[in-house]
């Protein structure tokens, strides 16, 4: 959508005010969606939630490509919220599922590390669609069915328990079997009692922790997400080409970090650091670097010296993808689908309120600069917020 924007803006005669709150319409169900999905994955497993949420999220990307004015894209927009809501928090599941509690940190990131490497070869895809077809609205379409056919390979692959997938042999079983066991030990130590529910989480800092963190890590990747190539177009003068290429480098250089952080954070708590040093040193490492990064790209005037001061920010921002793990700490098996789903809902209200945020001060001073203060503002919120978190144990609920 954002790749394809600049046509679009100009085919449907959009003023930035307009396009804000286009860019927002995904965030506004996504986000209510959130925690009844989650509550759903918990109820039925991530493996049944993750296929409808690819099969109806793809449908909806294609309908948006038949889309004749603001209206018709907006509802789209909106469509494509309720679909895609279930699949994040249900890999947060599958995380707590799936994985050793010394994997988790590499779980979380290969999950997260999704969006900006989908961002990354999108913003590649979609422009080599739009100029071979000649038509943003066809390859609007060819992404959906492409979306349709990988909710088809998540059935046939996904499996809710490690001992119902056929490539899991014995060892691997017992090996996470083993950490479940002790994590219901030392959770039960805790005083956790294995409730299915959210609200006895909302009297514990580290929830709203979580929850904060993950609202100003949002801030700042879905304001860099939705108004980065326009942001290109407009502020630095980069044709459609040119933005294509500049968002795989800035989008792949936070698949890059997610990764490498990640495997940091494992390998870190593998030697003895508690979940605490680890989490809190690389996350908070994180945050200055973002900071720095952003108020950079608003005194620079050069394009290539913003793009790579993005690319900084990116590599460093995604670290923050460490959050997926925090659900199933915090949470354990029972609650993880839960708790994923209040994590996201909370990183989303930031999804729609930036969008149109941005839109209203690109609108009003005609420059950029106050919008990437803003993802300034929305970085120092998600350092406090990662200080703020105790990552060394579950929550006795």
């Amino acid at each position: 959508m954002s790749v394809a924007l600049p046509i679009i803006q100009k085919e449907f005669n959009l003023p930035p005010e307009l396009v804000g709150l286009l860019l927002s319409a995904f965030f506004w169900t996504y986000a209510l969606m959130q925690i009844p999905v989650g509550w759903l994955i918990d109820k039925f497993g991530p493996r049944k939630m993750v296929t409808a949420s690819c099969i109806g999220w793809g449908a909806a990307t294609a309908a948006s490509g038949f889309a004749g004015g603001f209206v018709s894209m907006f509802i789209a927009r909106l469509g494509i919220g309720v679909t895609e809501a279930g699949v994040m928090p249900a890999g947060g599941k599958l995380n707590a599922i799936w994985m050793h509690k010394k994997e988790r940190g590499r779980g979380a990131t290969i999950l997260d590390a999704g969006a900006p490497l989908g961002a990354g070869l999108g913003g590649i895809l979609i422009t080599w669609l739009i100029a071979s077809t000649g038509s943003w609205r066809i390859s609007f379409i060819i992404a959906g069915a492409a979306t349709i056919l990988m909710g088809l390979a998540v059935w046939w692959y996904i499996r809710d328990n490690p001992r119902q997938h056929k490539g899991v042999n014995e060892a691997e079983a017992a090996y996470i079997e083993a950490s479940h066991a002790e994590d219901d030990a030392e959770a039960a130590k805790e005083g956790a009692q294995g409730k299915r529910a959210l609200l006895p989480y909302l009297k514990f800092r580290s929830f709203w922790a979580m929850c904060f963190g993950w609202l100003g890590f949002n801030g700042v990747f879905y304001g860099l997400l939705t108004w980065g190539p326009l942001y290109l177009a407009q502020a630095k003068g980069f044709d459609l080409k040119t933005i294509g290429w500049s968002t795989f480098v800035i989008f792949g250089a936070g698949f890059v970090g997610e990764i490498l952080g990640g495997i940091i954070a494992d390998k870190w708590r593998a030697s003895g650091a508690s979940a605490n040093r680890v989490m809190r040193t690389l996350l908070g490492i994180s945050s200055v670097v973002v900071v720095g990064g952003l108020v950079g790209v608003t005194v620079v005037a050069d394009p290539i010296t913003a793009v790579v001061l993005l690319s900084v920010v990116l590599f460093f921002l995604r670290w923050v993808g460490l959050f997926w793990s925090i659900p199933s700490i915090l949470g354990g098996r029972t609650n993880a689908g839960v708790l994923g789903g209040a994590m996201n809902f909370s990183g989303n209200i930031a999804g729609f309120v930036t969008p149109i945020v941005v839109g209203l001060i690109v609108g009003a001073t005609g420059s950029y600069t106050w919008a990437l203060l803003y993802f300034v503002g929305s970085a120092v919120i998600m350092g406090i917020s990662v200080l703020a978190l105790d990552y060394n144990k579950r929550l006795p609920v």
